[in-house]
């Protein structure tokens, strides 16, 4: 049986340690069938898969936490960098203008 490439690096050395699959050239370990990094889909409100440098538009007036400010409705977003690993469900860091760095979640927008 021929073992899946590393995830991680796509290198072909990869092997079997008990129920963990082992890289040895970038010492990634992962569970056979398990959905890594690399193949989690992010994506937008209205299903587009989203990649890393998208730039999306808001489709909702977002209240900012802790400050009385909003994005608005419409707000073009440049260059997008996807979390995929992200727990509150923030998946998208971001920059906008006027407004500085902050995280977005992916039901909130859509692809341009």
């Amino acid at each position: 049986m021929a073992l899946p490439n590393c995830p991680k690096c796509h290198s072909e050395y990869t092997y079997e340690d008990g129920d963990l699959l082992i890289c040895p050239e970038c010492a990634h370990e992962w569970k056979e069938g398990e959905i890594t990094e690399a193949e989690a889909v992010i994506k937008d409100a209205y299903g587009t898969v989203l990649a890393d440098g998208d730039s999306v538009t808001v489709i909702k007036d977002l209240k900012i936490k802790g400050s009385s400010s909003i994005v608005k409705l419409g707000t073009k977003v440049k260059n997008i960098r996807l979390l995929p690993d992200a727990a509150d469900g923030h998946d998208i860091d971001c920059k906008i203008d006027g407004m500085g760095s902050m995280k977005l979640k992916s039901e909130y927008v859509k692809k341009a």
